[in-house]
């Protein structure tokens, strides 16, 4: 299994990203097992860091240039063929790399997957989710939480799949409870989107339907995946990241339930709906966020998850 990690992509990187791949070949030595990992980057920057942390076992893929935060994304990948997400795309569209992990540009890293590694056939709009704790110790999935701002009945539909075959193979949930994000609990509640979206989840024999939740039902375990478009899921979604600073700002850090709100306790953001690994980070992700990222490409890759959502549209 060979795993592509853009070393340069990050507000740390490429230190954090040196760290992270430390840390989760400690873990991975405890088992005896572990993937080979792509460290795409500048070289020069990238292999003193893996000798200075004593890391031997990866292959390093020189990447000159870097595409910023600021760049726009479309135009960066084409002028910049030689950046560590550019590099990264190819090895993974080419087969030799199995999965590709970014905490880069995001723009660049959607416009990139998108053109590059595409949607799965059947797929008209792939998806990005969210993990959101809950009070009873358990996890469900938010999505979609950005990457479709406007959508479309059929878009939620085709998410509410995606969600519940992430939620089954890589959390780990046996039949998970899918809802309609929504104002109101009745059937009929909410805005046009809702009101035509509610008919077509409760007629899919795919999903185990559970009707409408309302915001402050996202974290009481009344769902397992909850779908939503991409406005509404990106404003929960940074609202429930604020909860870890204000939860820092007031000393509460340590709480059980909100330190679970930490950003780096899930590493990244996958993809969902392409057709190989993608994995987007945090801007600002650390040592354990770079480790979880390539645990979680590791599962999906284990799994063979993209070959399931293929299997269930192909069968759709």
């Amino acid at each position: 299994m060979n795993i592509a990690l853009d070393m340069m992509g990050g507000d740390f990187a490429p230190l954090e990203a040196v760290k992270g791949l430390a840390l989760y070949l400690q873990q991975a030595d405890s088992i005896g097992v572990a993937a080979n990992v792509l460290c795409i980057g500048d070289e020069a920057v990238v292999t003193p860091l893996l000798q200075q942390h004593n890391i031997s076992a990866a292959t390093v893929i020189h990447a000159p240039e870097v595409i910023g935060y600021h760049e726009h994304p479309t135009r960066a990948l084409k002028e910049k063929p030689r950046s560590s997400i550019s590099v990264g795309f190819h090895l993974l569209a080419t087969g030799k790399a199995d999965a590709f992990i970014s905490a880069g540009n995001t723009g660049a890293m959607l416009v990139g997957t998108m053109y590059t590694i595409k949607a799965i056939a059947g797929i008209n709009r792939p998806t990005i989710a969210t993990v959101v704790p809950q009070l009873n110790g358990g996890t469900s999935l938010l999505l979609d939480v950005g990457l479709n701002a406007d959508c479309k009945p059929e878009n939620l539909n085709q998410f509410a799949v995606l969600g519940s075959l992430y939620a089954k193979h890589i959390l780990g949930i046996d039949n998970p409870r899918v809802a309609l994000l929504n104002v109101g609990e009745e059937e009929g509640k909410g805005n046009l989107l809702a009101q035509a979206t509610y008919p077509l989840l409760k007629a899919n024999t795919d999903i185990h339907f559970v009707g409408n939740i309302e915001g402050r039902d996202l974290v009481y375990g009344k769902a397992d995946v909850t779908v939503c478009d991409g406005f509404t899921g990106n404003v929960v979604l940074k609202m429930a990241e604020s909860f870890y600073d204000i939860a820092q700002a007031r000393n509460l850090e340590k709480d059980a339930y909100l330190s679970r709100f930490h950003y780096e306790n899930y590493g990244g953001t996958p993809v969902l709906g392409v057709a190989k690994p993608v994995i987007i980070g945090h801007g600002i992700s650390s040592a354990v966020a770079f480790k979880n990222m390539v645990l979680l490409a590791e599962k999906m890759v284990e799994t063979n998850f993209c070959n399931t959502l293929k299997d269930a549209f192909f069968a759709g």
